[in-house]
Order: C-alpha cells, then structure tokens, then sequence
C-alpha cells in the first residue's frame, strides 16, 4: 500500500537525542538526590511526558513536585539538548526520497516543537516537513491521538493514507488510537520484538529501509 503522508516520532526515530536527554535528567536527578539512576533507565523513558518519565525513574507521583522536576528539566535542555543532538544517518536520505515522491511529512513529538525547529534549522535544507505538532500544541500526549490527528486535519489528507514512524510502543499504540498505519523503527530503546506486539505495517532496523525498494 502506498501513503501520502508520512508522520514520524523525532526522538530516537529521526534524531538521537539520548545524549542530551540523559545528561539533562541526570542534572536535574542529582541535584534531588537520585544518583544511582543509570543512563540505560533514562533511555528507556524517551518518549513519554516528562512528568511520566520523572515518576518512573523516582517513583515520585505528586503533580506539583513533578511539574517542578520538568520545568528544572527544561532549563537544563536550553543549555544542553540540542548540541547533544544528532541526526540518524539514514534521516535525510530519507526524507529527501520521501519529497521526491511528493509525500507530505510531519513530526509529531513530545518534544517542544521550538526545540525541534530550532535543531532542524542547522541540520536540515527549510522546509522540509509540512507540519510540526510538539508538546506544547497538544492537550493531550501520546499515546493520546490528538496531535497526529491535528496534522491530518491541518493537512488535509486521509487517516487511511498516512503512516506513523517510531521507535517505541508508545508511537504504536498512538497511531492505533488514530487508526492509522504504523511502521516501527529499532533505532531507539525499545525491542523489535516488543514492537511486534502492536498492529503494524513493519518493523525496520534502519530509517532508510521505509523508502529502499
């Protein structure tokens, strides 16, 4: 089957972030005590809220003292995410085969779009993606639908003729509650196999096998 449009996780799926994300956590981490948190435990949190990822890793779960955490999260990602950041070999390629065809491409992350933009800006040609839907444009986040229906609307294409890029089972379930087509990606934390448990099209070892046929 072919899409139309193609919606891709950024963490882990375009980028690789783990770097700057475990150096920003484990900031924040020691300053509250937690030292003995290891990067792997960090790694396997991507991709969720980092109100989520901080009750996780501490086991802490009063709202007020995780928004704390995430706002102490954030300073610390101003000064060190995006120069720890990454593109994936197989990102522009890509994406540039994926333009060729005419598809429409998007990022829908937990992420803040601003970050996102401002990394993209020194790391790919403008205009690349159609459509940006971070964290701060949603109410709801994954695995809630909002934001990959929001770039479907705006977009205007059909749920049928879009696909939904990740690496985690986080992304899977989003795109099942979208009810659109979903290809795994094991460039980040999660297993294929732990993949494979949800509805989907594919599960890639590398970005670049989306578009080599």
């Amino acid at each position: 089957m072919s899409y139309t449009t193609y919606l891709f996780d950024f963490d882990y799926t375009l980028a690789d972030s783990s770097q700057g994300i475990v150096i920003c956590f484990k900031n924040v981490l020691k300053r509250h005590g937690y030292t003995d948190i290891t990067d792997e435990a960090i790694k396997r949190t991507i991709g969720k809220t980092l109100e989520e990822s901080f009750s996780i890793l501490t086991g802490i779960t009063d709202g007020v003292q995780l928004t704390s955490l995430r706002k102490e999260y954030t300073k610390e990602s101003d000064q060190f995410m995006n120069r720890n950041t990454y593109l994936f070999e197989d990102t522009l390629p890509t994406l540039r085969k994926l333009k060729e065809q005419g598809a429409y491409l998007g990022i829908i992350s937990t992420k803040y779009r601003y970050r996102i933009l401002d990394f993209l800006k020194s790391h790919l040609p403008e205009g690349y993606f159609d459509i940006i839907v971070g964290g701060e444009d949603v109410s709801h986040p994954k695995p809630d639908p909002e934001g990959v229906l929001l770039a479907i609307k705006q977009l205007n294409v059909r749920p049928e003729d879009t696909m939904y890029i990740g690496d985690s089972t986080v992304d899977a379930e989003t795109a099942a509650a979208a009810g659109i087509s979903f290809t795994g990606v094991t460039s980040g934390a999660t297993l294929a196999d732990e993949l494979k448990q949800h509805p989907h099209i594919n599960i890639l070892s590398r970005l670049y096998e989306l578009v080599d046929k």
